[in-house]
């Protein structure tokens, strides 16, 4: 690697720090703030505070060790204001490659094997596919077809912890923090975005927060468009239909006091041969991503919708070759006169933030925190984060002849007897 281009990146990255020590607040968190970054940014296959400890200062492991622990585990710096200072550190690297165009709704899984890590319980983990033990976290990322950066990010308490003194206590549980469920955690991330100014863009989520209509319902009063995965049996109106019962809201009756209503495979299953195009989204890694949409205007039912509020929105369909039923629905608000092409293309940016968190787990270690309490959580979780936006912010810097990764800080060696511990599932 130059020389040259690696110093001025680690001026870069001194500088960046900088940064964030401003919002930690004393004097002496700024040297455990230095390493935990650092410790993240460099080569490892654990970013847990024992080998952080062990590659950022070989000489004095157990000191170091004991110092990254109570800095990101006891240390009472505020999660938001970081955020929010990486957020403004980032932002303009992000746009040099254009405006901010989503905001992504999502969350992401870490399995655990024992039940004491806060928030552990049986539930759907994505990072396996199925039911296991496993904390889950609620994000909303900023987004252009360049980059993302998550700028909120909270773990997601079932009932079953938020009502267990006990547990709560152990975990340092904040008294403030009740039950929510993802929908609720992901409005209030959408509803402080908007306070805080950030530059606008569609809501893009997918059918688990997309089928919730009370949260579709709530984005548009905040003056947001959406474009949001649904299930196939969301049901909704043809064109020329509506509402055959005013002057009072719809009830979970459904269809039996509205039979125009029809579900969305129906309506795609009804759609004539001409109404399918093939679009293309986004060059892959060997050719252009392609396959067969439909959409049209509908305008959808749902449990305490006004008939007089209804408003038309796009109903977007993909069913690829081959299939044998379509396979993905959307519903969007984006304006009328959004061409195909581009409202298939916002439908499948949401792709950004599955890179995210890849990279978040992959190179910076999101998942890798082995202390069970809710502070230390969110703090390894913000310090990923802020990593993750030094990242970003260094590959703006990089010539399009240039390199494809922004330079990387390079390790000390460890101890000749470090033996790092720590797994993959730790409790």
């Amino acid at each position: 690697m130059d020389l040259k281009l690696e110093e001025a990146s680690a001026r870069r990255f001194a500088s960046y720090v900088e940064g964030l020590a401003s919002e930690i607040g004393h004097a002496d968190r700024i040297s455990p703030l230095h390493d935990y970054c650092t410790g993240l940014m460099l080569p490892g296959e654990r970013k847990s505070v024992e080998p952080m400890a062990a590659r950022t200062a070989p000489a004095r492991t157990a000191a170091q060790h004991q110092s990254l622990l109570h800095f990101v585990g006891v240390s009472s710096w505020s999660d938001e204001k970081v955020l929010a200072k990486v957020r403004e550190m980032v932002l303009p690297a992000m746009e040099k490659a254009g405006p901010i165009e989503a905001w992504i709704l999502d969350d992401t899984s870490f399995a655990k094997k024992g039940k004491h890590s806060v928030g552990v319980h049986h539930q759907y983990c994505g990072e396996l596919g199925k039911q296991a033990n496993c904390q889950v976290t609620v994000s909303l990322s900023i987004a252009n077809h360049a980059a993302s950066l998550p700028v909120a990010y909270r773990l997601y308490l079932p009932e079953a912890w938020s009502k267990n003194r006990v547990r709560r206590d152990k975990a340092g549980v904040p008294k403030d923090i009740k039950f929510m469920t993802k929908s609720n955690i992901a409005l209030e991330q959408i509803r402080r975005a908007c306070e805080a100014g950030l530059p606008r863009g569609a809501v893009l989520m997918d059918s688990g927060y997309g089928r919730d209509s009370e949260l579709r319902t709530e984005l548009t009063s905040l003056g947001l468009t959406y474009v949001a995965g649904i299930l196939p049996n969301t049901l909704m109106w043809r064109p020329g239909s509506g509402p055959r019962r005013k002057g009072k809201p719809l009830n979970n009756t459904g269809r039996r006091d509205e039979p125009d209503l029809v579900p969305a495979e129906k309506v795609a299953r009804g759609l004539p041969k001409e109404a399918w195009r093939t679009i293309r989204w986004r060059e892959g890694s060997a050719e252009w991503l392609s396959s067969q949409f439909a959409r049209m205007r509908v305008r959808v039912g749902h449990n305490k919708l006004i008939p007089e509020k209804l408003q038309s929105e796009w109903l977007l369909i993909e069913w690829p070759e081959g299939e044998k039923k379509p396979t993905k629905y959307w519903l969007s608000t984006l304006p009328a006169n959004t061409s195909f092409r581009h409202l298939v293309d916002f439908a499948k940016l949401r792709w950004r933030v599955e890179r995210d968190y890849e990279e978040l787990k992959q190179e910076v270690g999101l998942g890798h925190y082995e202390g069970r309490g809710w502070r230390g959580f969110h703090h390894h979780a913000t310090l990923c984060i802020a990593a993750y936006g030094f990242l970003i912010a260094e590959q703006a810097t990089i010539p399009p002849s240039g390199p494809r990764c922004a330079p990387r800080i390079q390790a000390p060696p460890l101890p000749a007897d470090y033996r790092p511990r720590g797994a993959a599932y730790a409790a």
